[in-house]
């Protein structure tokens, strides 16, 4: 993905407006959805024309049905006459967000205080709010690997390990106090913890295996470290929030680079969130300060930045979760837009 020098003037001038802007576009808080499954028309690219285009919005979701998920005959039937919607409940705060080995949607809903999966080849959305008689308190990070689903609850300080049908299989709490980001990597859990600076890496019966971090802003250290995100080459991605920096370690611990730092202008993070990295090794990370979207590569050169503060396709208002499936599909949990945003990158190899 390269970065026309054209581009740079634009994307400095528009960082600039919404660092002056701040979250005008958002400052009310949650606000009504807009229109369900907006596509645009003409299509809406990244950067604009005339320079090759990089990113394409494809559309926004604010529920289940619009992602495709077919609810049973007799729940519909049910629906028509009842006027309910349960099953197919729009979006009340989208949060954490991953995609499994299959392309599968996790995503939990801190508002409804759910864990949500959208079965692809099934079609199906399943939503669940207890887990083995647990109420969940404020679920913000999700991951599904090999048919157990991981939910971080930073409420119960504690990350819950259950089967599609909801029963329990483990309750993490060694050593956590405000679990905030999940990824799975080589068949070990990793996991977040905010509060004590550090991520935390359990096998996959939850017994701790290794931990590293502490605070600082030294290479290697966290300033509340909050998501988490697995690379193709086996990498590492945590977002130091408060060091306004993405890092890169190896699976077993190991400093490689960051990415971001603090600052207002392009490649510069305010307040990082979410992070993805696709195949083409392009990180994603998502800025709660400036509602925007930066990519860069592995080396952490500044590739491209879209977005802005506002309720229109293309815009956000506290995103928050990201995750690329393998078809280049770009998804981001815009929160306080109560919707699903899906881009595409279709950009060269």
């Amino acid at each position: 993905m390269a970065f026309p020098p054209n581009m740079a003037r634009r994307a400095a001038a528009a960082l600039a407006a919404a660092a002056l802007a701040g979250c005008a576009g958002c400052a009310s808080g949650p606000r009504s959805p807009a229109p369900a499954s907006v596509v645009s028309d003409p299509p809406l690219v990244w950067p604009a024309p005339p320079d090759p285009a990089r990113i394409a919005f494809v559309r926004q979701v604010h529920r289940p049905d619009e992602l495709g998920a077919r609810l049973p005959a007799l729940t519909r039937l049910g629906h028509w006459v009842s006027g309910s919607n349960q099953g197919d409940e729009p979006f009340e705060q989208p949060f954490g967000l991953a995609v499994d080995q299959d392309d599968n949607l996790c995503l939990t809903d801190t508002a409804a205080r759910t864990v949500c999966f959208y079965d692809r080849a099934a079609a199906r959305w399943h939503r669940w709010g207890v887990i083995g008689g647990i109420r969940l308190a404020s679920p913000v990070a999700v991951a599904h690997h090999r048919g157990v689903f991981y939910v971080a609850d930073t409420g119960l300080g504690r990350v819950l390990a259950f089967d599609g049908e909801a029963r329990l299989l483990r309750s993490i709490t060694n050593r956590l106090e405000r679990p905030s980001g999940l990824a799975v990597l080589q068949d070990q859990l990793y996991v977040a913890d905010s509060l004590r600076h550090e991520i935390d890496v359990f096998d996959l019966d939850g017994r701790l295996r290794q931990s590293f971090g502490h605070r600082g802003d030294e290479p290697g250290e966290f300033n509340h470290p909050t998501h988490l995100a697995a690379g193709p080459g086996g990498e590492l991605l945590v977002t130091d929030s408060m060091n306004c920096r993405v890092q890169i370690f190896t699976a077993d611990g190991k400093y490689q680079g960051a990415v971001g730092g603090i600052g207002d202008s392009p490649g510069c993070l305010g307040r990082p969130k979410g992070v993805a990295v696709d195949s083409h090794g392009h990180v994603y990370v998502l800025d709660a300060s400036f509602d925007n979207l930066q990519i860069f590569n592995l080396e952490g050169r500044l590739l491209l930045n879209l977005g802005g503060p506002g309720a229109d396709p293309g815009q956000f208002c506290l995103p928050n979760g990201i995750a690329v499936t393998r078809r280049d599909e770009i998804l981001i949990t815009d929160s306080y837009n109560h919707r699903l945003q899906i881009l595409k990158y279709i950009g060269p190899p």
